[in-house]
């Protein structure tokens, strides 16, 4: 994230992060929304379906939990960084940290049979 940022000043950077992380968040509540769609469309007996739909949904909080907890983690790492330092850096771990996860549910359903 920060490569495609980079020809900006540290203002424009943080300007195009924070357009990059808000795109990644629609981008990952999508992925939520199309994963628990395909699970209700799964072909498998009901009660494995709603299980699984109870596992995504806990998935999905932890996966908040964490990207929240590693991402003040990673603007720490400005140290005494000026200006916005700090929120470059945690802008950029959420754009990643949702993208990633996005993917991941995109590939835990794609092989599902649907009714």
């Amino acid at each position: 994230m920060y490569e495609e940022c980079s020809a900006f000043s540290q203002a424009g950077m943080r300007d195009c992060l924070a357009t990059k992380a808000k795109s990644s968040r629609k981008a990952l509540q999508q992925a939520e929304a199309n994963a628990a769609k395909a699970l209700s469309q799964w072909d498998e007996d009901s009660k494995y379906a709603n299980q699984a739909k109870a596992k995504l949904a806990e998935s999905n909080r932890a996966f908040s939990k964490y990207r929240e907890t590693q991402c003040r983690f990673s603007a720490s790492l400005s140290g005494g960084g000026a200006g916005n330092a700090h929120e470059i850096g945690r802008l950029a771990c959420e754009a990643e940290l949702n993208h990633r996860r996005a993917e991941q549910l995109r590939n835990a359903v794609s092989h599902l049979p649907l009714k």
